[in-house]
Parts: C-alpha cells; sequence; structure tokens
C-alpha cells in the first residue's frame, strides 16, 4: 500500500487527566487505537482537541500545582498553508508545533512555533490540520452548511466559488453603502431647508472679516463726534494757529539758532534738528485739520452702525460663537453640507449602477455553480449509494434535493437538502427524521471516504465510528477507513476486533498504577502483541485457542 502524508507525527501530553507524561508516535496510513473501557483513549482526543482549539480550564490538570502542556508535531510541507502563516505574519515551519499550556491558575496560552497566538488562530489553523470524526461531529451531517460543502468538494469549483465569494463580500460591501447614502439622503432631505434657511441668512449679512471691529470702532467715533472735533481744534490751535504756539516759537528758536550757527558746526547740527520737528508738526497740524473735516456729527450712519452690530450680535448668540471667524466658518460648512446634499443624488444612481453591475455578474456566477451543482449531485448520490451497500446498507437510498435559496447568499442561490431512506421501501426524509445513530455513522463514513478523493484531507480521526455496527459489517466499514488511509493518516479509536485488525500500526492505551497514583500511558503493539489485544476483543481476558486463531485470521484479511 502506497501511504499519503504523514500530517501528525507526534503527540506530546504532560499533566492531563490521567496522563503525567506520555509521548505518542503517529505513523503513515491507519493508526488504530484501542484499550480497555476508562483506560483514557478519550483522554487522548482530548488532549489532541485543545490544540486543535478547544476551551478547557483547570478540571484537565492531574497535579493542580503544575502546568498543562500539549504539543502536536506536524509535517506541513505537502499542504498549501502559506496563507495561513502570511495572513497572521508567523513563520512557517515544515514541522510544525502547535502547543498548549494551561496554568495552576486557569490561564491557557497558545503557540504556533513558538509564537503566541489567539485561540482563534489556533482553532484555524488545527482545522487544516485534523479533522475528528466523533459521534457528536456525526450530527453536522444533519447541517444544510455542510451537505453543500459536500457538493461543492465533488463539484471542483473552488477558484469559481472562491471568486464568487470574493464578489459576494464586495457587493455586500456596496449595497451596504448604498442603503447607507439612502438613509443619509432621506435624513438630509429633511435638514436641507433648515440648512438653506441658516446659509441664505448669513449669505444676505454680507458678513466680512474684521467688520465687527471696524465697526465697534466707527461708532465710537460717531458717537463722541463734538468732543473728537473740539479737541482737534484746540491741538491745531495749540501747534500753530493762534498767537504764541509750538510752531511760532519753534521758529523763533530755529531763527535765533541759525544766525550763529556759522561759528559753531554743533549748533547748526541743532538747527538742523529743530527745523525736522517744524516739518513733522506742521505735518501733523494739517493731519488734525483733515481728520476735523473728516469727523462729522450723522445720526444716520449712527443708527446705520448699531442695526448692523445688533444683527451680528444676533447671529453669534444664534449660532452661538463669539467671533466674526466663527459666523464666516458656519457659513462655510453650511454651503459645504447644501453641496453634500444636491451630490447626493448622482452619488446614489452611480452607487445603484454599480451594485446593479455587480448583482449582475454575480447572478451568472451563481447560475454557473447550480449548474455544476445539480450536474454533481446525481454521481454524488450513485457513489454513496455504492459505499452504502458495502458497510452493510443496501437498499439505502439517498438524493440530493437543489432549491433556490431565494436569494444570493455567500454560497451561491442554492439551497442544498439531504434526504435519506435506509430501508426498502421506506419514503425518503430528512436525516434527522429517518437515520438511527450507526445509520447515521455509516453514512458519514461513507461521505468522508468520498471527500478524501476529492480534497485534501488533513490527519482524520474516527473515534466511536464503530457505534451501532459489529460483524461483517464492521469490516467493511474497516475496509473503507483502509482506502481512506491509502491517501491520508487516519488514526481510529474502536473497541472492535474487526476493525482493530485493519491497522498500520497499533496503539494500546492502557491504565498503571503507580503509588497511589493511576495514571494513562501509551505503547505500540508488535504483530504478537496485535494478536493477543485482537483476541481479547473477541472473547475477554481470557486468551482461548479458538479467539487467537480468529485473531490471526482477522489481521491475515
Amino acid at each position: 500500500m502506497v501511504f499519503g502524508q504523514n500530517m501528525l507525527q507526534q503527540l506530546r501530553i504532560q499533566n492531563y487527566v490521567l496522563i503525567d507524561d506520555l509521548e505518542m508516535n503517529v505513523s503513515k496510513g491507519l493508526t488504530i487505537i484501542t484499550g480497555e473501557t476508562g483506560a483514557g483513549k478519550t483522554i487522548l482526543l482530548g488532549a489532541l482537541s485543545l490544540i486543535l482549539g478547544q476551551r478547557a480550564d483547570t478540571s484537565v490538570l492531574r497535579d493542580k500545582s503544575k502546568k498543562c502542556i500539549i504539543e502536536g508535531f506536524f509535517d506541513i510541507s505537502n499542504y498549501r498553508l502559506q496563507d495561513f502563516f502570511k495572513n497572521y505574519e508567523l513563520d512557517p515551519e515544515p514541522i510544525t508545533t502547535l502547543r498548549r499550556e494551561i496554568s495552576a491558575e486557569g490561564k491557557s496560552r497558545a503557540f504556533i512555533n513558538d509564537t503566541p497566538v489567539n485561540l482563534n488562530q489556533l482553532k484555524e489553523l488545527g482545522s487544516q490540520l485534523v479533522d475528528i470524526h466523533s459521534q457528536h461531529e456525526t450530527l453536522t451531517i444533519q447541517q444544510s452548511a455542510f451537505q453543500l460543502n459536500v457538493v461543492d468538494a465533488f463539484c471542483t469549483h473552488q477558484e469559481l466559488l472562491n471568486n464568487y465569494r470574493n464578489e459576494f463580500v464586495s457587493f455586500r460591501t456596496a449595497r451596504k453603502r448604498l442603503d447607507e447614502l439612502i438613509e443619509s439622503e432621506a435624513r438630509s432631505k429633511a435638514d436641507q431647508d433648515y440648512f438653506q434657511f441658516q446659509f441664505n441668512e448669513l449669505e444676505q449679512a454680507a458678513i466680512v472679516a474684521g467688520e465687527q471691529d471696524n465697526l465697534q470702532m466707527e461708532l465710537e467715533t460717531l458717537t463722541h463726534s463734538e468732543d473728537i472735533k473740539a479737541r482737534l481744534v484746540s491741538a491745531r490751535n495749540l501747534l500753530q494757529d493762534e498767537e504764541g504756539s509750538i510752531v511760532s516759537r519753534l521758529e523763533e528758536v530755529n531763527a535765533s539758532l541759525r544766525m550763529v550757527a556759522p561759528f559753531n558746526a554743533k549748533i547748526g547740527l541743532q538747527a538742523e534738528r529743530i527745523k525736522s520737528c517744524l516739518i513733522e508738526l506742521k505735518d501733523i497740524t494739517g493731519e488734525l485739520e483733515s481728520l476735523d473735516d473728516e469727523i462729522q456729527y450723522d445720526a444716520a450712519r449712527i443708527g446705520f452702525v448699531n442695526e448692523r452690530l445688533d444683527m451680528i450680535y444676533s447671529l453669534q448668540q444664534k449660532h452661538r460663537v463669539n467671533s466674526m471667524d466663527g459666523l464666516l466658518e458656519i457659513r462655510e460648512r453650511l454651503s459645504a453640507d447644501l453641496l453634500r446634499i444636491s451630490s447626493l443624488d448622482d452619488e446614489i444612481n452611480k452607487m445603484k449602477a454599480a451594485v446593479e453591475k455587480m448583482l449582475e455578474a454575480l447572478t451568472l456566477m451563481a447560475s454557473r455553480i447550480s449548474d455544476n451543482r445539480k450536474n454533481a449531485s446525481g454521481k454524488i448520490e450513485k457513489e454513496i449509494r455504492l459505499m452504502l451497500a458495502e458497510v452493510g446498507m443496501p437498499h439505502a437510498q439517498i438524493k440530493i434535493e437543489q432549491q433556490p435559496a431565494g436569494q444570493l447568499n455567500e454560497s451561491g442561490a442554492d439551497r442544498i437538502r439531504f434526504l435519506f431512506s435506509a430501508n426498502k421501501g421506506t419514503a425518503l426524509q430528512e436525516l434527522s427524521k429517518v437515520a438511527s445513530g450507526g445509520e447515521m455513522s455509516r453514512l458519514m463514513l461513507c461521505i468522508k471516504a468520498l471527500m478524501a478523493k476529492l480534497v485534501t484531507l488533513p490527519t482524520i480521526v474516527f473515534d466511536e465510528i464503530d457505534s451501532g455496527i459489529s460483524g461483517e459489517i464492521a469490516f467493511k466499514v474497516g475496509s473503507i477507513i483502509e482506502k481512506i488511509s491509502a491517501r491520508h493518516q487516519v488514526m481510529v479509536i474502536t473497541h472492535l476486533p474487526q476493525m482493530a485488525s485493519r491497522g498500520d500500526a497499533h496503539l494500546q492505551v492502557f491504565k498503571k498504577i503507580t503509588g497511589k497514583v493511576t495514571l494513562t500511558g501509551i505503547r505500540s503493539l508488535a504483530r504478537h502483541e496485535r494478536i493477543n489485544e485482537i483476541a481479547k476483543m473477541l472473547s475477554g481476558e481470557e486468551l482461548s485457542d479458538a479467539a487467537l486463531e480468529n485473531a490471526k485470521e482477522l489481521l491475515a484479511r
């Protein structure tokens, strides 16, 4: 037999329930795990589940003073897991280690190749490494999503399905954006009139930067114009207009100095400085005269300025600002809001067109996916019926019902439902209504065997696959599992000798008492030990010659 990839190479368990320190090496092909009831086979499965992301608490600690450590070593060199490691910025290793630690305080830590990760990341990778098929997991066959995945696996249109799902995510995002725009437009339309009124009020006010300060200064001048003019006249007279003014006296000083300036150069310099002062004072006098002419008491202008300032104060109070800049900012914001509202119609129309185009493309892709599923359904039904006959259900029938989902979803436009009948003459019904535990287990096995031919399944663990079967049927179930192990690494926890005889490797789980402590151990069985183990499964602890011969025959088949 040519075995597939040896995915799980070793499982190490420390301080977990009845396990003190255990190493379990796993071979290629089919590994059988047996042991007495209560020996710890389920404990092994529980430990494996922890490094696959299952939650745990301190109840799993054998010694409450120490931490529990579980490690799994996986050869991932032949599996396409690069995207996972890239997405989470983890370093991939050909032999990748998954580790889980549970402290005595109940804190849990997870690692991938010694890098800390969260539980969801561990679970995501674990789901691509190990597929545990237990009695509880068999219930997933009743779920529509699982049934749909089975059909899609047989269709081998994963690239088309991935493209569809990516487009559907984009479509859903665009549709959400369209809904937000429509909602925003509805709200904005209700506010548009109010925004427009506020903007018009500010626009008509024709306010400009600095206007308030200028108006306040002008009002001060106008209201004190008489006093200002009187002071200007007095100042002008003192400077130049009346007898003995400052200018006339300085002219006398200047004339006197110039008479003696030829006799002393420094006196000439002082005379020049006084001349400069005269020029400046005469200029000031002219400016004061101009100001006197400009300033006039104007009652109408005072009324206008007061009205203008009152309007500005009122606008500031209304909009809860205390400056002209605040009003100008509000006017600009209102203008932008009105522009945005007016452009919403165009944006909505563009988004509607884009959504319709995306929907059209999605519908076409969904139609192709539906056709593939329809074409594949009959072939799936035929193959599963043939395998069901192999496991002792020759009259079992399965029908894949494909109906429109009503609207597009992330999986396409179909609703898939498996209908089943285990016995001749029994009407096809939903799995939950007609299949017993043993029938469901065998059906799930047939589906897993079918999928194993089509996709790169991880390491597969079958727990209690022998539920509800015995005798020749168990041997046939073992035969199917053996075929799966030709392509995949398979581990089977079983109580049936017919199943145990099919393994390429055989591990025995056992209890041992050390002092006052009961511990679980595991060991690999040689051929002669396998004969004894299978004989015990046939006849009990006392090995009869008949049981030993029967065990040899089972191993030889």
